[in-house]
Parts: structure tokens; sequence; C-alpha cells
């Protein structure tokens, strides 16, 4: 079974879209999208350096345009989703792809949605000096119990021995100074909040209205949901999923479990890929994976979706339900 993913805040990079501009409709489509949310995705995902593109703002819209992007050179349609994926999931911003691909959210409509997301997580982000940190190994058992004494909110349970702690910059810099116990290394990350935490309250106000009147699917492809790695069916809870989830941790830990449970033999994620596929290989041992990185990568993801949909049909298993 495949499971198709769309990664988070923190995965873009300086140019990473410039590549995917090469490819025919590319250029065209994300400058469509641009003057839909009036911010500028073909400047920012090719010639803005690594401030610019750190801006909540600016980052998120970019990378639900660059997993959008990608992914439909793969699947061009949602029925080829439905045809030949088990499941979708996203990290964080990523579910709003995930949505866009499992055909809850038109490709338009998560665009928009995903604009007045990072607009109104980065004016939560401005009341107060905000931040994350990568914890990497450590025992849950011991690293919960000192976050919690610290202050800190475990906003992303990732699994693979990694959490990611969020609050105040000078919570931050005590966690930096006094890791827990068993814990190789604490990494700030380059984010410009305190995502996933009661911090970003007034963010969640604001998504629910601007999702009140929002034309919704239900999900054509299993939809895996961040809250508690569970499937969810319905649209209209998908989408509130969706905003409650700005102030609520990431369990990408349970996400990771239900794929292991529905079978899962391969993963791709969708560009700028390589963190998810990272911690499925620790996670998952056995499971194929493949990251797009840039579109050379699109051929090898064409065999290993061909490979995956074979080998479905051979077990007389559709890929999908």
């Amino acid at each position: 079974m495949l499971v198709l993913v769309a990664p988070g805040q923190g995965a873009q990079t300086p140019g990473f879209l410039t590549p995917w501009l090469d490819l025919p409709g590319v250029e065209d489509r994300l400058r469509a999208w641009s003057d839909a949310i009036d911010l500028d995705l073909v400047h920012y995902g090719t010639k803005a350096d690594e401030e610019e593109i750190r801006d909540t703002a600016v980052a998120q819209p970019l990378l639900v345009a660059s997993a959008l992007l990608s992914a439909r050179q793969l699947f061009a349609t949602t029925d080829a989703v439905a045809a030949q994926v088990g499941a979708v999931a996203g990290h964080s911003v990523g579910e709003l792809a995930a949505a866009a691909l499992a055909g809850t959210l038109a490709d338009e409509t998560a665009m928009a949605l995903v604009r007045r997301r990072g607009q109104a997580m980065a004016e939560a982000a401005a009341v107060t000096e905000t931040g994350m940190a990568a914890l990497l190994g450590g025992d849950e058992a011991v690293v919960l119990p000192h976050l919690e004494q610290l202050g800190l909110t475990a906003a992303n349970v990732n699994g693979a021995g990694q959490i990611v702690a969020a609050g105040t910059a000078e919570q931050i810099a005590a966690l930096v100074e006094n890791k827990p116990e068993g814990t190789r290394r604490v990494v700030p990350l380059k984010v410009a909040g305190a995502f996933h935490t009661h911090h970003m309250a007034p963010a969640v106000s604001a998504l629910e209205s601007a999702t009140a009147q929002l034309a919704v699917a239900d999900p054509h492809t299993r939809y895996v949901s961040n809250k508690d790695g569970q499937p969810v069916s319905s649209g209209q809870e998908l989408v509130r999923r969706l905003v409650g989830q700005v102030a609520n941790p990431v369990r990408w830990d349970l996400c990771m479990e239900t794929f292991k449970e529905l079978g899962v033999t391969a993963i791709v994620e969708a560009a700028p890929g390589g963190t998810l596929t990272g911690l499925a290989k620790r996670a998952l041992p056995g499971v194929r994976t493949l990251a797009l990185k840039t579109p050379d990568d699109l051929d090898a993801a064409r065999t290993l979706i061909a490979d995956t949909t074979s080998a479905a049909a051979a077990a007389g298993s559709a890929p999908a339900e």
C-alpha cells in the first residue's frame, strides 16, 4: 500500500522551487495561485533568501504550493490519487495539501486557506517572542516531564526518537542549556513561533471564521489526521481538525503507527521532501520511501508507484477503500 505525505514548515530552503518551474504548466499555475492569494510565490520559491521564506505568512503557502505542484506531476487528478494511493497525510501545514490531494478541498481553496492560516499564525506569533526546538534521542517518559517542568509544550511528537518542543524564547533557551537526560541534541528550529500550542489560540479563531462557509467534500482517499493518527472520513470533520490542529500537538508518531497498521509498503513525500521519509526510515523499517526534492526524482517515484500498484493488484487488494 502506498502512502502519500506532505511536509511541514521548516522543510523549505532558498530556491527550492526553481527546478520545478521548468516543467510545463507549473509556472503558470504558480502565478495564478500567486495572483489569487496576493503573494508572489514564484519570487519566494526561486529568489528569496532564507530569512524571507522563514516568515510564517510566506512559508506556509509556499510549502502547500510545492506539495501540490509536485504531487500533481504524479497524480494529475483526485481520481488518480484515489486509484493508486491507500492513504494521505501531511505534517502540520502539510495537512492542507493532503486535504486537497484527498479531494476534500480544491487546490485553489487550499491555497486561499493556507494563506489565511499563515497570516493568522504570524500575527499570533508576534504577540510574544516564541520558538521551537527539536530534541533528538531520549525516552519520552523522561523528555515529556522535563519539558513540562520548563513550561514547554511537546508540539510535535514525531516518533523515531524526535520530539519538538515549543514555548517562549526564554523557555527554549533554558532547554538548550538544560536538555533532558538521554537526549543527544537540542536543535532550535527556523520557525517564527510556538506553533501547535496555546500561543496560537488567536489563529484558531481566525480560521474558524475563514472556514465557516467553506465548500468541502468527504475525502475519497483515506486521510490520516495529525490529531490522533486516525483516519477521517468526513470532510466537515477533517476541516474542523485542520482548524483546531493549529493550537494542538502534531502526533506524527501516531500517524506512522496507523500507516503500519494499514499495511504500508511504500511512502512518497511531496516536495520539498526528505523530513518525513527520514522519520519513516527509522520508524518503519522495510517500507520503501522516496522524497520528491527535484523533478529528477519523478521517474523513480513513478516506478515505485507502479510497483506498489502492481503488488496490490497481484495480492487481490485495492490500494484504497
